[in-house]
């Protein structure tokens, strides 16, 4: 087994089993790509054994901390059937849901989702989950009883890795669109095509709040922005919302959204679709006077990383503030920020900061996060990458 050496003083992270090990932290040592290395402290004191990664800044991340673990398919196994018992317990309103969420599940680099009865859809991002694909593909299956895994490790972040981006099936064949149920709606994915994996689970019980509030507080006109396929736009009308407008910059998703809005027995003259760049758009519905009573900001990831955090808080200030502008007197905002390199007490200042320059404050009424099938370990909090905030702008 191969060994890498830490430099004195930089064992204390993975003490506190944090499972990256960044390329500064190795005094010596190599090995071949996805390659499980022993990694020891500067006095040969065992401390993880990892997958090596020689293109990445992180150099290596840790598969386990015990040294009498041995890091081979019943390993995968095991923790792949952790990961999915643990979501059946969850009592998920859904039949897609996320199985394996990365370092969260003991497996990093390595995330997977299930749509419908029979259909997995497996990302594998970094080198050590692409050194054990052909396991990992089996233990999936075996665990959930599914006969069909799609490949999407189309990721920008695989470069990083130092691998090409790979698509297609890895398990079964047959049509890549399927059709789920989320709470009592009807949402159409596509595998192959689709953001991510194919849709934005993380927001499933965001999405049931937001019909909830739209309930509650009567909202009539929402905007929903960066609006995709549209399941926050599904879910106002499901609240009861009388006109649902729905902006983002691709045509296809919002041709999908507005089908999804019929699919779910509503009315589709209720729904209208912008093909339109959301910072433009809010600031033409200013200059035509338009308000509306609930609005919805689910941006795409401005900060990938801390280094790019100071423009993308004022992207996300620009956008917050004009959507305070929109606001009815007593209106709903739903905003987020999927960035990880924005901490949640930092989105938080960055709305107060929008809010103030719009001269509008409100009550906060929830902080928002992923649905619970996406969940952040006590010892890697930065996995904690979805945060967001539901705010009653004041009555004026």
């Amino acid at each position: 087994m191969k060994v890498i050496k830490l430099r004195p003083g930089r064992e204390r992270s993975l003490l506190r089993r944090h499972p990256w090990i960044f390329e500064g932290a190795i005094a010596r040592g190599k090995a071949d790509a996805g390659e499980t290395v022993r990694v020891e402290g500067d006095d040969g004191a065992f401390l993880a054994w990892a997958a090596f990664s020689p293109s990445s800044q992180i150099r290596a991340r840790a598969w386990s901390f015990e040294a009498s673990e041995r890091i081979d398919g019943d390993l995968f196994a095991r923790r792949i059937r952790a990961a999915v018992a643990v979501r059946r317990r969850l009592a998920i309103d859904s039949d897609a849901q996320r199985l394996v969420h990365g370092e969260a599940d003991g497996l990093p680099g390595l995330i997977v989702d299930r749509y419908g009865a029979d259909t997995l859809c497996a990302q594998f991002l970094a080198a050590g989950s692409e050194r054990w694909k052909n396991e990992i593909a089996d233990a999936l299956l075996a665990a959930t009883g599914c006969s069909r895994l799609y490949e999407r490790s189309d990721a920008s972040v695989r470069a990083i890795e130092g691998m090409e981006q790979s698509a297609g099936w890895l398990r079964g064949d047959g049509p890549t669109e399927v059709t789920i149920r989320e709470h009592g709606w009807r949402l159409k994915i596509d595998v192959a095509h689709g953001h991510k994996t194919g849709y934005y689970l993380d927001q499933r019980d965001n999405r049931a709040l937001f019909a909830r509030l739209v309930r509650q507080f009567g909202c009539q006109r929402v905007l929903n922005c960066y609006s995709y396929t549209g399941g926050f736009s599904v879910a106002a009308l499901a609240g009861g919302a009388r006109q649902v407008t729905s902006v983002d910059s691709s045509a296809p998703a919002l041709a999908l959204a507005s089908e999804h809005v019929v699919l779910n027995g509503f009315d589709a003259a209720r729904h209208r679709a912008l093909d339109a760049d959301v910072n433009a758009q809010l600031r033409q519905f200013i200059a035509e006077g338009a308000s509306f009573d609930a609005i919805v900001l689910d941006p795409p990831k401005f900060a990938p990383t801390a280094a790019h955090a100071e423009r993308a808080a004022r992207a996300y200030k620009d956008i917050n503030r004009l959507a305070f502008k929109l606001l009815a007197p007593g209106g709903l905002l739903l905003t987020f920020s999927c960035s990880g390199g924005i901490s949640a007490d930092l989105f938080h200042k960055i709305v107060a900061g929008a809010g103030l320059d719009a001269g509008i404050d409100g009550h906060l009424l929830q902080r928002l996060e992923a649905a619970p099938d996406h969940p952040t370990s006590v010892t890697f909090p930065e996995g904690e990458y979805l945060k967001g905030l539901a705010i009653l702008k004041h009555q004026e």
